[in-house]
């Protein structure tokens, strides 16, 4: 199912639709900040299965999933006050931070790194905060890429490519082609593991400092 979704003024009933599909176990794409993502309720263990065998991932290369605020992100993972000061600067945003896991027995074990890490996305898209919002608790998040691994933006290619896979699809328009920039937050001075969308120079000038 396709649904085409304002991406300022989201239509309710479509939104609704996708919040009924991850509450009963179901798999979407959605639109984020950057590139389309599959997701689901991160505490359906089938559905992560079973986006794991879309992506064709190795679970030793766990999902990040997306979270509405920091004080959404605190509840699912331990932010140390330098970890905080620079989050508040780049949030809502293309970033992905990694962290150190907290909720260690409600976590699924699959978003969790051997190291007790999770990433964790907050985007500037309202289609993902109204989601976020209706499900009441985060989402796994996982960009969709085309057979040979590449990253697709054109809507009619995502579709057409994943239909037979996934339970609903948002149609939030056209996105870029660049994944989040990914920021290590584990320790005090923060290390950038992907560059990607976003400008992270004077923070990381004012977190070094």
């Amino acid at each position: 199912m396709l649904l085409k979704v304002h991406p300022k003024n989201p239509q309710r009933r479509h939104i609704a639709r996708a919040i009924e599909v991850i509450r009963n176990g179901g798999v979407i794409i959605y639109p984020t900040d950057t590139v389309y993502g599959i997701g689901c309720s991160i505490f359906d263990n089938q559905a992560i299965e079973r986006i794991y065998r879309i992506k064709q991932q190795d679970h030793k290369k766990p999902f990040s999933f997306i979270c509405s605020d920091l004080s959404h992100i605190s509840e699912y993972a331990k932010v140390s006050n330098s970890a905080y000061r620079m989050m508040k600067h780049l949030i809502p945003g293309p970033y992905t931070f990694i962290l150190p896991a907290g909720r260690l027995k409600q976590l699924p074990k699959s978003l969790i790194s051997k190291r007790k890490e999770v990433g964790i996305r907050v985007p500037d898209n309202l289609v993902c905060h109204e989601l976020l919002r209706g499900v009441g608790h985060p989402i796994l998040n996982a960009g969709v890429e085309d057979g040979d691994g590449n990253l697709i933006n054109d809507v009619d290619a995502i579709y057409d490519r994943y239909k037979n896979h996934v339970d609903l699809m948002l149609d939030g328009g056209g996105s870029i082609l660049t994944l989040s920039t990914i920021l290590d937050l584990t320790d005090d001075r923060p290390v950038v593991v992907r560059h990607g969308a976003g400008d992270v120079s004077s923070v990381l000038v004012e977190g070094e400092a």
